[in-house]
C-alpha cells in the first residue's frame, strides 16, 4: 500500500511557474512508477505527465509538453511536476498517482494506477 500526499497549489497568474510536490508513504518509492492527472469543473480527469521507476524516462500529454517538467527523488520518495508559462486553461485539480512497475515503463491511463493523492488546487488567473 502507497499513500500519496500533493502539495504546491495555488492562485498564480497567467505565465507564473509553480511545482507541485506528490510525497509517498508507506512502500519503497522506487518500485514505482509515478504520474499526475489534472480534472477541473465539469471534464474528466486527464493525462498530464508519467515518470517510471526510474526517473530514466518520461511523457507528457501535448498541451503541457515544452511547459511541464515531472521528475523524482526516490531518496525524499517524492515526485514533483514543475509546471512554467502556466496558463488559465491548466487551471484544475491536479492528482499524482503511483503503481507498482517492474520495467522501467511509464503508464498514461487513469485505470493504470490503483494509487491516489487527495488533489491540489491549480488556479491561473488570466
Amino acid at each position: 500500500q502507497v499513500q500519496l500526499v500533493e502539495s504546491g497549489g495555488g492562485l498564480v497568474q497567467d505565465g507564473d511557474s509553480l511545482r507541485l510536490s506528490c510525497a509517498a508513504s508507506g512502500r519503497t518509492f522506487s518500485s514505482y512508477a509515478g504520474g499526475w492527472f489534472r480534472q477541473a469543473p465539469g471534464k474528466e480527469r486527464e493525462f498530464v505527465a508519467a515518470i517510471s521507476r526510474t526517473g530514466g524516462r518520461s511523457y507528457y500529454a501535448d498541451s503541457v509538453k515544452g511547459r511541464f517538467t515531472i521528475s523524482r527523488d526516490d531518496a525524499k520518495n517524492t515526485v514533483y511536476l514543475q509546471m512554467n508559462s502556466l496558463k488559465p486553461e491548466d487551471t484544475a485539480v491536479y492528482y499524482c498517482a503511483a503503481r507498482r512497475a517492474y520495467s522501467d515503463g511509464w503508464f498514461v491511463r487513469k485505470d493504470d494506477y490503483p494509487y491516489w493523492g487527495q488533489g491540489t488546487q491549480v488556479t491561473v488567473s488570466s
